[in-house]
Formats: C-alpha cells, sequence, structure tokens
C-alpha cells in the first residue's frame, strides 16, 4: 500500500522559513515525478512545484526564488524549503506521485504574526 506522509508544518512569522518534508512508502519515487500542491481555506488546490526523476524543477511564480523543492531518494523523501513567508503562503500542503492517485494527508502551514 502506498502512502505519502508530510510532516514539517507548523505556525511561522513572516520572513521565517519552514522545510516539509514527505516520506513514501509501499513504493520507490526514484523514478517518479514528485510535487507540492497547496489548499488555502475557500480556494482550490493549486501546484506549488514540482521536481521530475531527473531533478528538473518547476515552480509557480509566486514562490519562484523563495521556495526550493528537491528530493532523497535513498530516503525516498521529497521536500519543500519555504523561505521568506508570506501571510499568503498560509494553506494546507500536500505532496504527491505526479499522474498517479498518490497523495499525502497535507500539513498546514500558517504564516501569521
Amino acid at each position: 500500500q502506498v502512502q505519502l506522509v508530510e510532516s514539517g508544518g507548523g505556525l511561522v512569522q513572516p520572513g521565517g522559513s519552514l522545510r516539509l518534508s514527505c516520506v513514501a512508502s509501499g513504493t520507490i519515487i526514484r523514478f517518479a515525478d514528485m510535487a507540492w500542491y497547496r489548499q488555502a481555506p475557500g480556494k482550490q488546490r493549486e501546484f506549488v512545484a514540482h521536481i521530475t526523476d531527473g531533478y528538473i524543477t518547476n515552480y509557480t511564480d509566486s514562490v519562484k526564488g523563495r521556495f526550493s523543492i528537491s528530493r532523497d531518494n535513498g530516503k525516498n523523501t521529497a521536500y519543500l524549503q519555504m523561505n521568506n513567508l508570506k501571510p499568503e503562503d498560509t494553506a494546507v500542503y500536500y505532496c504527491t506521485i505526479l499522474r498517479t492517485k498518490y497523495w499525502g494527508q497535507g500539513t498546514q502551514v500558517t504564516v501569521s504574526t
């Protein structure tokens, strides 16, 4: 059974940083494209970043220069480093294996004073 488990969310002040982790089990992510999405209250889930199996990355415009996606295939884990966080980054963040049905349960990120 494939599972994705996110962690690392929390409450942070504007300008702060968090690193999210997504640990996969029941599958090997080495040959998979991984992505992070987020969903703010009252809004649709939106794409944040993705990383291919060849380590090519892509970001939505609003996080370029602030967020960095990475992966450690040896740990079967994907990461999202988030710097200079803004209140509008507040959302539940989800990881997924692209082109599959597999999603994590999400981790809450709240940016507030």
